[in-house]
């Protein structure tokens, strides 16, 4: 064998020996993991999370320009049901036109964009269109097409029927918002709160004819019908048809004795008659061998806050609790809720309950898995204000609100407008007035809170307080845009802050202008307003101290015909040092004449200082005859008085 082929060989040999060294090191097992199901909006999910919130910045909803975002309450409002209007008025365009709607040249297909099927009597119905209008939420339809479906003797599947009862139920037989209606949603929740607290459920609804209509309805029957009207508060019936289930041994699922559990209160009146009814609600589940979940743990919570302030009670709320961890359900957000409203009571002695559930729930991000959930941070931010008083407990109820996606759980605008409201009056009492306006006020005012003006109140009467007049300028400018100006207590507010405060500084500038603000608003009010603020004495003396100092001689010279000309209109009179004041500009100024008019002013309010304002004016001016008769006319020979 020649040398080069024994070279050759040898390479051959080395390299198939590394090639299975290697392939050796590489047989191991590659595992592929399940696929995770991924939504259309997933990656915008992904993305956002690795954005904060930035309170400083007003909502996307808004136009990204400074003269557009709207600043007040009432503009924020109406500018989100401004453009929900819009596109209400697009769903009725396309609802009205759909012929002209009807172009599927997408791919796929985005069913939102298309006009939605309606049905009449002549329309050719299946049972596959009265599933898609159950699963489209479209109620009325529903209704619509099932009835076309008997007249026309279409057979419906009970499964069909099951899911139509179960919508009706739900939803009351009414036609619910659109669940693009998003700003509609977040404002009206506040309007629908009374409505929770009575009956709502409508008597002889296509509900109830339908259960009606179906022979030998089942569990399933029972249950939808029985938990529809508990939701909606018939009680009664509710109760009835639970009553006639048991006697024709059909057992209803646990959301329904979940349902009869959370409305004890309405179907007994007394504390232990209340428990007793849950008791044996509980032992019937247990004996229907039916496993109890998180709605029996909140219903059960729910009604023992209906019970009192006893200590029965709150000892009855922690062996639930414990009970129920036992067998492994642990508690969400609404359990805490029904625990603090247990505990935490107006007319009962303090807990710091609330200290021990944040131990258990604060820095994880919660979802929302009982619609009460989102009464947790509004409640425990009262609970910090108005029961606790404490702020460091205040602050971690506000960090575990902003941690993750918890903010989501905050619930609607009335619920986030009562919760900053509490935390702000908090903190404006408990930190230094300077740390809350830099921290706090800075933070979230205007973009994520508008104080109303009984907030606004609060923070001016610390500002008093604590002397800081330096931040006035600030809270009038904020207040002028939060459309708080048409509060006459926040005015009278304002000006006995400016006037009590006398300085020597460029605040008087600021102050006057302020005053004058004040005056001209008053004064070119609507007049078909309704409760229109009206200039008293005591006002206007306060809008002409302010002027005044600041020297500004042609307004206060305004202010004090609005006085003169009003006096037999205006409701009291200013404080003789206001008009002192303005003597002594007049005098600055050399104007005798206008002089006399204030002093006339104050001879006619009865005020004694007249004749000390007169021996003024004669002693630093020289006054001509008619000047000098004029005065004596009012107050009376002027030589025998001294100026003072």
């Amino acid at each position: 064998m020649s040398l080069f082929l024994r070279f050759r060989l040898r390479n051959i040999q080395k390299n198939t020996l590394g090639k299975t060294f290697y392939s050796s090191k590489a047989e191991e097992k590659i595992e592929i993991p399940n696929r995770i199901p991924r939504g259309p909006t997933d990656i915008l999910r992904a993305l956002e999370s690795t954005v904060s919130r930035d309170p400083t910045a007003a909502h996307y909803k808004y136009h990204d320009d400074p003269f557009l975002i709207p600043m007040s309450n009432v503009g924020k409002r109406t500018f989100a049901m401004a453009q929900e209007s819009g596109r209400k008025a697009a769903h009725w365009i396309r609802k009205e036109h759909a012929d002209l709607f009807n172009h599927r040249e997408c791919e796929p297909p985005i069913e939102t964009f298309f006009p939605k099927i309606t049905f009449n009597k002549n329309s050719k119905v299946t049972e596959e269109d009265l599933k898609n209008v159950i699963d489209d939420v479209q109620i009325s339809e529903a209704v619509n097409v099932y009835k076309i479906c008997k007249e026309n003797n279409i057979e419906v599947s009970q499964v069909s029927q099951q899911k139509l009862l179960e919508l009706l139920c739900y939803y009351n037989s009414e036609d619910t918002l659109d669940k693009e209606f998003i700003e509609e949603r977040w404002f009206r929740q506040s309007s629908r709160l009374k409505e929770k607290q009575r009956k709502i459920w409508r008597d002889g609804n296509f509900a109830e004819e339908l259960f009606i209509s179906i022979e030998n309805p089942t569990a399933e029957v029972y249950s939808a019908i029985i938990q529809g009207m508990a939701k909606h508060l018939q009680v009664e019936r509710a109760w009835q048809l639970f009553e006639e289930a048991q006697q024709k041994g059909i057992i209803v699922n646990t959301d329904t004795y979940n349902s009869l559990i959370a409305v004890s209160n309405y179907l007994k009146e007394g504390y232990d008659q209340r428990w007793s009814f849950a008791f044996d609600l509980l032992s019937d589940l247990n004996r229907a061998n039916l496993k109890p979940n998180l709605g029996t743990l909140n219903s059960v919570l729910k009604t023992l806050s209906t019970m009192g302030t006893g200590r029965v009670t709150k000892t009855y709320t922690l062996q639930v609790l414990r009970e129920f961890k036992d067998i492994g359900i642990e508690p969400c957000l609404a359990s805490w809720y029904y625990v603090l409203i247990t505990f935490c009571k107006d007319r009962g002695p303090t807990s710091t309950i609330l200290t021990d559930i944040l131990n258990f729930v604060e820095n994880k991000e919660h979802k929302i898995q009982d619609i009460t959930d989102t009464n947790f941070f509004v409640t425990a931010m009262d609970i910090c204000r108005n029961h606790l008083h404490d702020v460091d407990l205040a602050r971690r109820v506000d960090k575990m609100l902003n941690f993750g996606s918890n903010y989501d759980l905050m619930g609607d605008s009335y619920k986030e407008s009562i919760y900053y409201r509490n935390y702000f009056v908090l903190l404006s009492e408990s930190l230094p007035l300077e740390e809350f306006m830099r921290d706090i006020y800075e933070k979230y005012v205007p973009h994520i809170y508008v104080p109303e003006p009984g907030v606004m109140g609060e923070i001016l009467k610390i500002v008093d307080i604590n002397g800081a007049i330096e931040f006035i300028p600030k809270l009038w400018s904020d207040m002028t845009v939060f459309d708080h100006t048409n509060r006459e207590n926040l005015l009278e507010t304002v000006l006995d802050i400016m006037v009590n405060n006398e300085i020597e500084s460029e605040l008087k500038e600021n102050f006057s202008n302020i005053a004058w603000d004040i005056f001209n608003r008053i004064e070119n009010q609507n007049e078909n307003r309704t409760n229109k603020i009206m200039f008293t004495g005591d006002l206007l003396g306060k809008i002409l101290t302010l002027v005044t100092r600041n020297k500004d001689f042609i307004k206060s010279c305004t202010v004090m015909d609005k006085l003169d000309k009003g006096h037999s209109t205006i409701v009291g009179v200013p404080k003789i040092e206001a008009l002192s004041l303005f003597v002594d500009q007049c005098i600055e100024e050399k104007q005798p004449s206008r002089a006399i008019s204030c002093i006339q002013y104050c001879s006619d309010s009865g005020f004694p200082e007249a004749t000390i304002l007169a021996a003024r004016l004669n002693e630093k001016l020289t006054l001509d005859e008619n000047h000098l008769n004029n005065l004596s006319k009012i107050v009376g020979d002027l030589s025998t008085m001294k100026a003072q």
